[in-house]
């Protein structure tokens, strides 16, 4: 069996997945995170389901990728049961997906999810009478807390066994005559699905439903393309098809909720402060102090004691083996690497995830987002990549994924260049194991503020190159949320695996190669190449070699780095302006390979070549400036 979930961006169908599924699915108290589907087989009732989290979409009739692709999977793929997860709290919002769902004729179960956030705004929603009207289950959740999680798929699979559909609500007389005739015409043989639903997506002017159509029944489309025509309404067919759904959805909202007075209390004021013009900003710049204060304090309390212990490890060995033999210098690239990543990016990368995922969870990173675009949307940047942007602290991968969610290719372009210019957590080592460890963390802060100063400037030069209407920010801010441990400590976790499963292992092996190139003599060649580079930036001519490991993870640059220096004393052998213009450097130049793989399937090869040219120009003229900056501090 497969079922799967259904919903508008933060309605928590994500949460629901990872509540039975583990950790497994990327979530957020804000838009847009799940930018691609996600399946898990779980064992339920004795019976093995497949689950499957579908990204958000506000309807199966989407204008950006994300929203194109819930509608394909749902046509290309074979089911067996839709759980429609809403906001009980945005209930008449969620339900104009919920009437469209409904025209797919397959079996369905509808889920009121945050039922505790509709009765904080005085809703009561009256479910069996929500029930009986779409002519399914439907089942109260507060998924956070895993309130109601199994009675959801033990009604879900109860629900496809019995293989009940609902029945689809009708739409006005002109409008079903239409259905009628494409339905009859499509015939429904062999369609892979109902016959009637591809009719109406087609009517509707969905692209993906006459690709489908054209592969299947070809002849058709001139039948449909004359009948939306021929359309008496002045609104055309396609969106008197959406006004009706959402008249419907109205009208069923109206019928099922009743609405009391509502609890006012401390966090309805927040934003008050929070999003206040001026305030707002004070706040935002307050609550980044703190976050990198916490985080240089608890890596440095971890930080000092480890390295000390492979210090003496690296005597002992140096010690038994001697030094210049390359057995010798094996041993120490391995300890070297087991130590980079041990020792200086997870310290630092564990405070930096679990603060992120408290943040997030709160509800605080899409009001940052909402901040920044008033800022940002000045200087000609995109407000709705902010969210990209937001993803890209954590890594840029998915930020490069939810650029998806925009309708545009030059948009897309746009906030894929320059969310690839965010730094995500893998940077974080660079920056605090030089700029915080030994400058400082309110210099680490000013790094990061100069980052965003890059990025909104680029912004502003990719605008005027490419010219596009600049959108404001659309972005549904959610309610204040009280964090759960669990929720948090497994986010982190889901984060964090990546680093030690796949970045980690690429560090020791990283060492090891440039071991064995400094046992021959090789790095030096590298550093011959790249010693204009080198030199522009003032940097020693030996860290040359690292900017190319950098490609691979950029926690890898910082490894190497203190290889090449032999030490990962980098205070004793770089002075702060080194420091601060490599770190610089490191942060813009060449997304890493990961990252380089997603832009080319998302955005094409060309592209990739573009942003990667690109941002090696921006790294080297933000490092230069940097470099003339600090000699004047330092």
């Amino acid at each position: 069996m497969r079922f799967v979930l259904v919903g508008q961006p933060n309605c928590g169908k994500s949460t629901v997945f990872n509540q039975v599924c583990g950790y497994k699915a990327e979530t957020g108290n804000f838009s847009g995170t799940t930018v691609t589907f996600t399946e898990s087989r779980v064992r339920l009732a004795g019976d093995v389901v497949s689950l499957v989290d579908l990204p958000g979409t506000y309807s199966l009739s989407g204008s950006n990728l994300a929203e194109k692709e819930v509608f394909t999977y749902l046509a290309a793929h074979d089911f067996d049961c839709i759980i429609n997860v809403l906001d009980a709290s945005h209930l008449e919002l969620g339900l104009a997906l919920t009437v469209e769902l409904m025209e797919l004729q397959r079996p369905m179960i509808c889920v009121l999810n945050m039922i505790d956030e509709a009765d904080h705004l005085g809703m009561r929603v009256d479910i069996n009478s929500l029930s009986k009207t779409l002519g399914m289950p439907v089942v109260p959740m507060i998924a956070r807390l895993g309130r109601g999680v199994k009675e959801v798929f033990l009604t879900a699979l109860k629900t496809a066994k019995s293989h009940q559909s609902p029945t689809r609500l009708s739409f006005s007389q002109p409008i079903e005559a239409q259905i009628s005739v494409v339905k009859k015409a499509l015939g429904g043989v062999g369609m892979s699905m109902p016959a009637e639903a591809l009719g109406i997506k087609a009517l509707e002017g969905e692209k993906a439903a006459f690709d489908l159509i054209a592969t299947q029944q070809p002849e058709v489309l001139e039948t449909i393309q004359t009948l939306a025509r021929g359309f008496p309404d002045a609104e055309g067919l396609e969106e008197q098809i959406k006004l009706e759904r959402h008249a419907t959805a109205s009208a069923i909202a109206s019928r099922v909720i009743l609405q009391g007075p509502r609890q006012f209390t401390l966090r309805d004021r927040l934003d008050n402060y929070l999003l206040h013009p001026v305030l707002g900003y004070v706040f935002l710049l307050l609550t980044l102090y703190i976050f990198f204060q916490a985080v240089f304090q608890f890596g440095g309390w971890i930080e000092h004691p480890l390295m000390a212990i492979f210090s003496q490890l690296e005597a002992w060995i140096v010690a038994r083996v001697g030094t210049g033999t390359l057995l010798a210098n094996m041993a120490v690239g391995l300890v070297q690497g087991i130590s980079g990543g041990l020792g200086i990016v997870l310290p630092y990368l564990l405070p930096f995830l679990v603060g992120l995922s408290l943040l997030e969870d709160i509800g605080y990173l899409p009001r940052i987002a909402f901040l920044m675009d008033a800022f940002m949307h000045r200087i000609g940047l995109h407000g709705a990549a902010i969210v990209p942007f937001i993803l890209g602290f954590g890594c840029n991968v998915p930020s490069i994924m939810a650029t998806r969610t925009l309708e545009d290719k030059k948009e897309r372009f746009i906030a894929g260049a320059l969310s690839t210019l965010v730094p995500c957590a893998a940077r974080l080592a660079v920056v605090f194991g030089l700029v915080a460890f030994y400058l400082g963390p309110v210099v680490a802060l000013l790094t990061y503020l100069f980052v965003l100063i890059v990025i909104a400037l680029a912004g502003k030069l990719l605008s005027s190159l490419l010219p596009e209407d600049s959108p404001g920010l659309i972005l549904e801010v959610p309610p204040y949320r009280a964090p759960t441990l669990k929720a948090v400590l497994q986010k982190s976790w889901f984060r964090i695996k990546e680093f030690i499963v796949e970045a980690w292992p690429i560090l020791i092996v990283g060492s090891l190669i440039l071991s064995v190139l400094n046992s021959f003599n090789l790095s030096q060649y590298v550093n011959a190449i790249l010693q204009p580079l080198t030199w522009l930036l003032g940097i020693p001519k030996s860290v040359g070699i690292t900017i190319v490991f950098g490609v691979l993870r950029k926690e890898l640059s910082l490894v190497m780095l203190g290889q090449v220096l032999g030490s990962m004393n980098f205070g004793a052998l770089l002075n702060p302006v080194q420091m601060v213009t490599y770190t610089i450097f490191v942060i813009f130049y060449m997304p890493c390979l990961a990252t380089l793989a997603v832009i080319r399937k998302e955005l094409g090869q060309r592209s990739m070549w573009a942003i990667m040219g690109l941002s090696l120009v921006i790294a080297t003229v933000a490092a230069s400036f940097a470099r003339l900056v600090a000699s004047l501090v330092y």
